[in-house]
C-alpha cells in the first residue's frame, strides 16, 4: 500500500507534478522525435510499423502530461474560486483538502486563516457590543450630570420652589429609563404624605395617593434613612405586593426619603412596569443626588422666606416692600378699630408702563420707577408709609386719614407725576398714573378687604380712561 502511494502523483508536491508533466509533454517526446528522425526518417525517408508505434506512444505520453497539468491548473482555479468565496465575507466556508501538496497546504492555511479571522471577528463583535454598552452608560451619565447641573443652576438663581421640584421630578424619570417619577410631600402639621408631583405618561392617578408617614411601604425607608428598592432581587412581601400594585400600578420602584434640617419632608421615587428588572448602583446614586438637591431647594426656599420676612425695603426704590406694607396695614387697621379712628389706603399704578419698558429698555424703566417713588414719598407725611406694591404699583398707608383726605392726597400725587413727565419731548415718555383708594371701616375691617377694595377702585380708574383716581362705592 505504501509503495502504491509512493508511485501515485496525488501525494507528490506541485513542483514535482509540474516537473513530471514537463518531462511527459516535452522532454520525452522531443528525445523520441530526435531519435526517429535521426535513425529512420533521415536515412531512409520512410516509416515502418515500429516507428508508427513509437509515434503513438509519444502522443499518449504528451496527452498524459497535458492531463497532469490540467489537473494542477483545475485545482488552482478551484482554489481561486474557494478563496473568492472567503474574500466575500463567508468565513464559515471550508476548503476541502484532497491532496497533501502545495495546493493542499494553501487550502489548509486558508482554513486556518478563516478560523482565526472568524474568531477575531467574534471577539471584535463582543468588544463592539461592550463598547456600545459603555458609550450608552457614558451618555446616560452625561445626561444625568447635565440635569443635575441644570437643577443646581435653578436653585442658585432663586427660581420658585414649585418650578424646581417639577423639573427635578421630570429629570428623575430619565433615571433607569423609568415609566414614571413621583414626589410625595408631608402635609403641614400632619403625618400624612400626599402626592405633590407625578411625571410620566398616564401618571395622573398617582396624584390621588395619600398615606400615613408611619405606615405603608415607605415607613422603614424613612425611619432608617435608606432607599426603598423593589425589583427582581428585592421583591415585596406577598401581603404588601398586591396593595402596592393596586395603588401605584408599578412592578418596580426605587424611592429615597427627603430630609431638611433632620426632618423627613417627603419621598422621591421612580418606577416602571417591566418584568425581571434590576436597579443598578449608579441609578440609585443619581436618584440620591436628585433627592438631596430637592432637599437643598426646600431649605433654600425656607431661608428665602425668612429673609423676606426680615427685609422691609425694596432694593430698587428704597420704599417699603409688599410684605411690610401688608403687615403694617394690618397693624394700623387693628389700631384704628380699637380707637375708632379712620385709616385709608391708596394704590397707584403707572399707566402703560409695560409698553414704556419695551420701548425704552429696563434701565430707563428702573430709573423712572425710582423717580416716581421719590415724588410719592415727598408728597406724604412722616407718619404715612409708602411702599412698592408690585412691578409698577405703589401703596400708601394713611393713618388717621379718611377717604376724602386720601382722595385729595392721591389727586395731588397724580397731578405732580403728570407735571413731572409732561415736558418730555417724546410723547411716549409722558407718563401718568391711575389710582384707587379705600378706607377702614367703610370698605373693610381687615387688610385683605381694604387692599381688595383699593384694587377694584384702581381697575375702575383704568376703565375710565386712565390718569384718574377712583373710589369704588358699595
Amino acid at each position: 500500500m505504501k509503495k502504491a502511494m509512493d508511485l501515485s502523483l496525488a501525494s507528490r508536491s506541485l513542483k514535482y507534478k509540474l516537473r513530471i508533466a514537463f518531462y511527459l509533454m516535452f522532454v520525452l517526446p522531443l528525445l523520441i522525435s530526435i531519435y526517429l528522425i535521426s535513425n529512420y526518417i533521415l536515412p531512409q525517408m520512410g516509416l515502418r510499423m515500429h516507428i508508427a508505434i513509437l509515434i503513438v506512444v509519444d502522443i499518449f505520453i504528451a496527452i498524459g502530461g497535458f492531463l497532469v497539468i490540467r489537473e494542477v491548473i483545475a485545482r488552482v482555479i478551484s482554489m481561486s474560486s474557494e478563496a473568492k468565496i472567503i474574500a466575500r465575507g463567508n468565513f464559515d466556508h471550508r476548503i476541502a483538502v484532497s491532496c497533501k501538496d502545495e495546493i493542499g497546504d494553501v487550502a489548509q492555511t486558508l482554513n486556518q486563516l478563516t478560523d482565526r479571522i472568524r474568531s477575531n471577528m467574534e471577539e471584535l463583535k463582543s468588544y463592539s457590543e461592550r463598547t456600545t454598552e459603555i458609550n450608552l452608560e457614558i451618555q446616560g451619565r452625561v445626561v444625568a450630570l447635565s440635569n443635575l447641573l441644570q437643577i443646581s443652576s435653578l436653585i442658585s438663581q432663586g427660581v420658585k420652589l414649585g418650578d424646581i421640584l417639577k423639573i427635578a421630578v421630570e429629570k428623575s424619570r430619565q433615571i433607569a429609563d423609568s415609566d414614571v417619577a413621583y414626589l410625595l410631600f408631608k402635609e403641614p402639621d400632619t403625618d400624612i404624605l400626599s402626592m405633590k408631583i407625578a411625571d410620566g405618561i398616564n401618571s395622573e392617578y398617582l396624584l390621588k395617593i395619600r398615606m400615613d408617614i408611619g405606615k405603608g411601604i415607605f415607613h422603614n425607608a424613612i425611619k432608617s434613612h435608606t432607599a426603598l428598592i423593589l425589583d427582581e432581587k428585592n421583591p415585596l412581601p406577598a401581603q404588601l405586593r398586591v396593595g402596592f400594585y393596586e395603588e401605584f400600578k408599578l412592578k418596580n420602584t426605587a424611592a429615597l426619603p427627603i430630609y431638611a434640617r433632620g426632618e423627613a419632608l417627603g419621598i422621591l421615587g421612580i418606577g416602571n412596569t417591566r418584568e425581571k428588572f434590576l436597579y443598578k448602583k449608579d441609578s440609585l446614586e443619581f436618584l440620591d443626588i436628585f433627592a438631596k438637591q430637592i432637599a437643598i431647594a426646600v431649605e433654600n426656599d425656607i431661608l428665602m422666606q425668612k429673609v423676606e420676612k426680615l427685609e422691609i425695603k425694596d432694593a430698587l426704590t428704597g420704599l417699603y416692600n409688599t410684605a411690610f406694607i401688608r403687615s403694617r396695614l394690618h397693624e394700623e387697621i387693628k389700631r384704628a378699630v380699637a380707637y375708632q379712628r379712620p385709616c385709608s389706603f391708596i394704590l397707584l399704578n403707572i399707566d402703560n408702563f409695560k409698553q414704556y419698558r419695551n420701548v425704552f429698555g429696563a434701565l430707563t424703566a428702573e430709573a423712572t420707577l425710582k423717580k416716581i417713588a421719590n415724588l410719592i414719598k415727598d408728597s406724604v407725611s412722616d407718619i404715612d408709609r409708602v411702599g412698592r406694591f408690585g412691578d409698577n404699583e405703589y401703596a400708601i398707608i394713611l393713618p388717621e386719614r379718611n377717604k376724602r383726605q386720601a382722595a385729595e392726597i392721591a389727586e395731588n400725587i397724580r397731578k405732580k407725576i403728570g407735571l413731572a413727565f409732561s415736558e418730555e419731548p417724546d410723547a411716549n415718555k409722558r407718563l401718568t398714573i391711575s389710582g384707587g383708594l379705600s378706607e377702614n371701616p367703610l370698605d373693610g375691617i381687615d387688610a385683605d378687604e381694604i387692599i381688595k377694595k383699593a384694587e377694584d377702585s384702581l381697575i375702575l380708574a383704568k376703565n375710565k380712561g386712565k390718569n384718574k383716581i377712583a373710589t369704588k362705592l358699595g
